[in-house]
């Protein structure tokens, strides 16, 4: 006997081009970049536009990297830019704190997410607690979601619900997943949390950003995350406009002109980025071995600077399990490289 088949449902597009594209730009991006993207993304419906340094509120530092704009400036004018798209921020508790989220918010978020790395959602209790008494949608989502496994996945994202979020999910932050994994993952999930939208953001290091976010969506997942052209950190992101042809084809529907969304593509390769991000050696090994893809530079720079080879610091940032905030792992990496 065939089995019914499940109509397909409506997909929110959350784009993080003026975010997480910050990686590729050393963080660098300018307000007259901020303001042409988010028109051009507000003229093509995009539901959620994400706007901040790469690593999120409150992390412009030398560790992270110095962002030309503060905070205040890069929410002050994408709020100007849109009037019918949200506009969304992202803050890792430790680097940004509860004043940098009310002063989001006042400043005219629409859409907080709060990270934590993804065996530790208890970190975001206080600051979910927070947002739940603004006028704000907030979610959660869990950092290197590849270092543990299905069931503990789905228990830390039934606790970011408990503590308020209204939408809950995983980022693929080095790039390192197959299909399969995902739909694993999105289905444990899905059956952990009911009704609670589930959010995937995939990272295309080992080329198969697409092929995991529609896994994401075959799986239940429908809040989808994709840059413009795949500008992020590494080998980018799902690409946006892309995954929008990809959902319109399936029958999902988006609410995005795709017309428009292309234009908006042009406009982010034009004036963003030097080129579109590709997976050279650097990022392939990255996801291979399930490295932070924010770390492709600063990797780079340090191996020039220390005469070893790249690959061989990624493969053991691997082994030691290194996450964002862990920069000063990677110059420790080379000097033990050098002496080896």
């Amino acid at each position: 006997m065939d089995q019914p088949v499940t109509p397909p449902r409506p997909v929110v597009l959350h784009d993080p081009t003026l975010r997480d594209g910050h990686h590729a730009a050393r963080h660098q991006l300018d307000a007259g970049q901020l303001r042409a993207y988010a028109s051009a993304a507000d003229r093509a419906g995009v539901p959620v536009v994400e706007v901040g340094h790469g690593n999120g509120l409150g992390a412009s530092s030398l560790q992270l990297g110095r962002a030309a704009l503060s905070d205040d400036e890069m929410l002050t004018v994408v709020r100007e830019a849109l009037t019918t798209s949200r506009m969304g921020v992202f803050m890792a508790p430790g680097w940004g704190t509860g004043a940098d989220l009310t002063n989001a918010v006042r400043r005219g978020a629409d859409v907080v997410r709060i990270a934590a790395h993804c065996s530790q959602a208890a970190v975001t209790e206080r600051h979910l607690d927070l947002l739940g008494g603004l006028r704000v949608e907030a979610q959660a989502v869990l950092l290197m979601s590849h270092m543990v496994g299905p069931a503990e996945l789905a228990e830390q994202c039934a606790q970011l619900v408990r503590y308020g979020a209204r939408a809950v999910g995983i980022m693929d932050s080095a790039g390192h997943y197959l299909p399969s994994d995902v739909t694993t993952r999105i289905t444990a999930i899905r059956a952990a949390i009911g009704a609670v939208p589930v959010i995937f953001h995939g990272h295309n290091n080992l080329g198969l950003a697409m092929a995991n976010s529609l896994a994401a969506v075959d799986a239940g997942a429908t809040v989808i995350d994709g840059c413009a052209r795949g500008f992020g950190a590494g080998a980018g992101n799902t690409q946006l406009e892309v995954l929008a042809a990809v959902l319109d084809r399936t029958g999902h529907e988006t609410g995005i002109d795709l017309h428009q969304l292309l234009g908006a593509a042009d406009i982010a390769e034009a004036y963003l980025m030097d080129a579109p991000p590709t997976i050279d050696s650097i990022s392939l090994v990255s996801g291979l071995a399930g490295v932070f893809s924010g770390f492709k530079i600063p990797v780079l720079e340090a191996a020039r600077r220390g005469g070893v080879d790249p690959v061989d610091v990624l493969f053991e940032l691997g082994r030691r399990q290194v996450v964002a905030g862990q920069e000063d792992q990677i110059p420790a990496v080379v000097r033990r490289l050098q002496h080896t």
